[in-house]
């Protein structure tokens, strides 16, 4: 009891003083655009946010919807202002015509400091240049998209198909959003670092152990960016209490798996047996065990976080859209025909690009759903957005991509409709500009496994509506969704599905496709 009262008086006095100097020593700016965020004598924008912190996203969102530029700005306890937008021309600024003043910045990195360490998501400089390289030269090579194809399609023959066909049987539900992390998880393994956890297959006890303490760390690091004070986790960590007591628990079961798959590797290159992403970065010898596992850390939650989000909010958004799925199925239906009238657990290549129509309503279901819904950048120069705001130096510049898929500004009236032929120019998928839809991310650290993600979620998808009819709970109401590093939705996907066709039924209704002559 005498501790939590020092710990109340501590934050009290830390934060007065946070207030004192911003609101009566800090010399203030004029702005040249609408705020947009309510601010309160003494207080400023603190109201507001701790009563619609729970909603960030949404109150975010309606703030940017009624700023002239989809931009506004705030002041913050710490002493500096924060600037979030939804223009696209400011996100091309930020990151490509101005790149080298909006790193990430020395706060941003430290609140995910812990869990990332300083990989390739969370460094800046030369340290982010050479993972970059390294994994750059990676990603560019054609035997790495045939692993991905081979990998792929082995998953879903072997472990996502089965454990489909077992709730068919079995009539219950199961919880689409678990299955599909535990398929990302076990691909991105496999496919950066030539492991396989088995943790969709039910025989990964300590993968499963590492998918729960992963998802705590996230969720509990993204909570360091909604406190009223900005570095309040620095105390609660120094006293070891509370979600950062949690939050360090967790980082050392995540830890100590990402250790366990370098060591394994270590092993593999000493007897020349592997060559893979991983095996790139310890190859050179120049790299610190903490640093390979910052790597490790980093893609996995590239690979299994960011898909599996997609791939989630897709079949919702599919389960009240049977005009949707129709056309989907169709399209599928002529690329079987072409293909020899035969069902099978994968795709060629060749035949995924074929899918515009589904690569149209995946891209839907990604602007309106961005698996990383708002990233942060500090600007290190005084600058000027194109829309005419203001950036401080030291200032934090957020470009909100879950408000850009609701701005009627960026994407018409219809802009909060699912509506893939948005997306379709004379039967194919067009190319959008990325700071138009900055899903992912856009200039010199555009993601390099997109294409990667479009097979994957391609395959998956076509595997499972070929075969599958989906019925979700509640699937008229929409989800809410957790508060983390990735846009995860809170309680899952509970789902029953009914097995849609045999082998045998699947030809005959190919045989009888009007569509392909």
């Amino acid at each position: 009891m005498e501790m939590f009262s020092f710990q109340s008086l501590f934050f009290i006095f830390v934060f007065s003083l946070y207030l004192f100097y911003f609101f009566f020593l800090k010399p203030k700016r004029k702005q040249t655009t609408t705020p947009g965020f309510k601010v309160y004598p003494v207080v400023g924008n603190l109201p507001e946010f701790l009563q619609n912190r729970h909603r960030f996203l949404e109150w975010t969102t309606e703030v940017l919807a009624r700023c002239p530029t989809n931009t506004a700005v705030f002041p913050v306890p710490s002493g500096v202002y924060g600037v979030v937008t939804a223009n696209p021309l400011n996100v091309e600024h930020m990151l490509k015509i101005r790149f080298d003043n909006y790193p990430k910045g020395t706060h941003m990195i430290t609140l995910l400091e812990d869990f990332l360490g300083r990989g390739i998501f969370n460094s800046d400089g030369e340290l982010w240049k050479v993972q970059r390289k390294t994994s750059s030269y990676e990603f560019n090579t054609k035997s790495l998209r045939n692993f991905v194809m081979e990998n792929v399609t082995v998953e879903i023959r072997n472990r996502l198909v089965p454990v489909l066909e077992k709730a068919a049987k079995t009539n219950q539900f199961l919880d689409f959003q678990e299955v599909l992390e535990r398929f990302a998880f076990d691909n991105i393994c496999k496919v950066a670092f030539n492991v396989d956890p088995g943790c969709l297959g039910g025989d990964g006890t300590t993968g499963s152990e590492f998918m729960k303490a992963f998802e705590k760390a996230t969720t509990l690091s993204f909570d360091r960016f909604m406190y009223a004070v900005p570095l309040f986790f620095k105390i609660i960590k120094y006293f070891n209490i509370g979600s950062e007591q949690k939050l360090q628990k967790s980082i050392i079961t995540v830890h100590e798996y990402a250790d366990k798959i370098i060591r394994s590797k270590t092993k593999g290159i000493a007897e020349k047996k592997d060559e893979d992403l991983l095996s790139r970065f310890i190859g050179n010898g120049e790299n610190s065990p903490e640093f390979l596992r910052d790597i490790v850390i980093s893609f996995i939650l590239a690979g299994r976080d960011t898909t599996s989000s997609a791939l989630t909010w897709f079949f919702w958004l599919l389960s009240s859209k049977p005009d949707v799925q129709k056309n989907i199925l169709q399209e599928l239906k002529m690329i079987r025909v072409r293909g020899g009238n035969t069902i099978g657990y994968s795709y060629s290549f060749d035949e995924l690009r074929e899918m515009h129509y589904l690569h149209a309503a995946l891209s839907e279901a990604l602007r309106l759903y961005p698996p990383v819904p708002v990233d942060t950048k500090t600007c290190q120069e005084d600058d000027v957005l194109p829309d005419g705001t203001f950036v401080g130096k030291g200032w934090s510049v957020t470009y909100h991509s879950y408000a850009m898929g609701r701005m009627e500004s960026v994407w018409g009236k219809d802009c909060c409709k699912f509506r893939p032929e948005r997306w379709l120019e004379n039967g194919a998928c067009r190319q959008e500009s990325p700071y138009r839809f900055p899903v992912f991310h856009a200039g010199p650290r555009m993601c390099l496994g997109k294409d990667m993600a479009y097979i994957q979620m391609k395959s998956i998808v076509a595997s499972v509506i070929e075969r599958f009819e989906i019925d979700l709970e509640n699937k008229d109401k929409c989800p809410e969704h957790l508060l983390s590093l990735t846009l995860r939705m809170k309680g899952g996907l509970p789902m029953k599905v009914k097995e849609r066709f045999t082998e045998d039924s699947f030809k005959a209704s190919c045989s009888s496709c009007s569509i392909i002559k």
